[in-house]
């Protein structure tokens, strides 16, 4: 039995995911904004319910992961496996109280600063696993990291890809600098979600419309994530870019130099 800390466990991919672990027989710790969400995700595991738990975090903000980290350590001595599915998809210029664009501080930064945070529960695990949900970005993929991390003013098109990707480079740092860790990056797919709740009208309609015909199935989208948490017969630092082909593994391989100069970045903004 493992215990598995999945951040956005309470609704769309994380949920499915924290489900199919339940069955496996595994325990379950689930953060979310929402404690009503939390609330109503418990009582769907039915049974399995006494082995999940929910904690209500905002991931958004510093304080927020380290509140969550504190109250997670305090009753945690170890952590098997750690599974980032938060993410927000936004296409307008806001920040939060760090000065921080959401999809920046949720679809990166939170990852690695409540990862940083949650090591000592990680170390204490046989092999711990920490996985990364985002969109299609392969590892291979270069950006421009010259506007990273104000982004200022936030532009989608331009931003969106050096967000996601610093998430590969995460992973790559993990794999170097904790011995025995695997770490992975797994794309979500197009997955009917609430995900889009804070996109422009046109952006929700055209997924209303085309959804039946191109999305994946949640099952499909978490598929990838609870494989990685089942086994342990991969090669880290690894990305799978097909939902529901876990056979389909690319070896993340990216330049240390700006694997390094992201972490001291991301260290500076988090002191972790």
């Amino acid at each position: 039995m493992k215990t598995v800390l999945i951040a956005g466990g309470n609704s769309g991919i994380g949920l499915q995911a924290a489900r199919t672990l339940l069955a496996d027989g595994h325990r379950l710790i689930l953060l979310g904004r929402d404690p009503r969400k939390g609330e109503t995700a418990l009582a769907s595991f039915g049974p399995a319910a006494d082995r999940a738990s929910f904690l209500a975090a905002d991931l958004s903000t510093h304080d927020g992961v380290r509140d969550a980290a504190r109250r997670l350590l305090d009753a945690h001595e170890s952590i098997d496996a750690l599974v980032h599915t938060t993410g927000v998809l936004t296409t307008t210029e806001s920040r939060t109280t760090d000065g921080l664009h959401p999809f920046f501080a949720v679809n990166y930064l939170s990852r690695y600063h409540l990862t940083q945070l949650m090591l000592p529960a990680l170390r204490s695990a046989a092999r711990p696993v920490v996985v990364m949900m985002t969109a299609a970005i392969p590892p291979a993929d270069g950006a421009d990291y010259t506007r990273f991390p104000e982004f200022q003013p936030f532009n989608f098109t331009r931003d969106r890809k050096p967000i996601q990707l610093a998430n590969h480079h995460y992973a790559a740092h993990l794999t170097r600098t904790e011995p025995g860790l695997a770490a992975a990056v797994v794309n979500a797919g197009a997955a009917k979600t609430d995900i889009m709740r804070d996109t422009p009208w046109y952006m929700r309609a055209g997924a209303k419309v085309l959804g039946p015909l191109f999305f994946d199935s949640v099952e499909t989208s978490a598929h990838n994530v609870v494989e990685a948490v089942r086994r342990d017969d991969w090669t880290t630092p690894g990305y799978w870019g097909k939902p529901g082909h876990f056979n389909q593994h690319t070896p993340i391989t990216l330049d240390p130099a700006d694997t390094q100069s992201l972490v001291d970045i991301s260290r500076t903004l988090t002191n972790a």
